[in-house]
């Protein structure tokens, strides 16, 4: 199954929205080595991306809410901080099952549920507030 950002995803930030397609997109990079069977090290090399390019967009949309003193930034936080050691757990599951292909295959579903799940009911929050608030 393709990780694909659609528009129907899209927060109303242009930041945010270029920064999820990205995310989607190299996401879906990981999952197609997984089923391609790329070497371990490619793998490993595309997790170290997801995980510095999930921290920067979470650290840059964390700022933006900061800056429109969005009312549920602490809330958006602590689930950031959960994705990302989801990500991690993700990562040691990876290496510790010898590389086993299917460990990454199996989490497409997990991330693309919680990719789609938390754009649609908590980052297009912050569109919302920050159109009624005329930024």
């Amino acid at each position: 199954m393709a990780l694909t950002w659609t528009q129907d995803l899209a927060v109303g930030v242009e930041l945010i929205d270029r920064q999820h397609k990205t995310w989607f997109e190299k996401a879906d990079q990981l999952f197609e080595a997984g089923k391609q069977g790329k070497s371990k090290d490619y793998i490993v090399k595309m997790f170290d991306f997801l995980d510095e390019y999930t921290k920067t967009h979470f650290k840059d949309e964390e700022k933006y809410m900061l800056s429109i003193n969005y009312p549920e930034y602490n809330v958006q936080k602590q689930l950031h901080i959960g994705f990302i050691s989801k990500l991690a757990d993700l990562r040691k599951e990876y290496e510790n099952s010898g590389a086993n292909i299917s460990v990454i295959i199996n989490a497409n579903q997990m991330i693309l549920d919680w990719l789609v799940k938390h754009i649609s009911m908590q980052d297009k929050r912050i569109g919302e507030f920050a159109k009624k608030q005329g930024v």
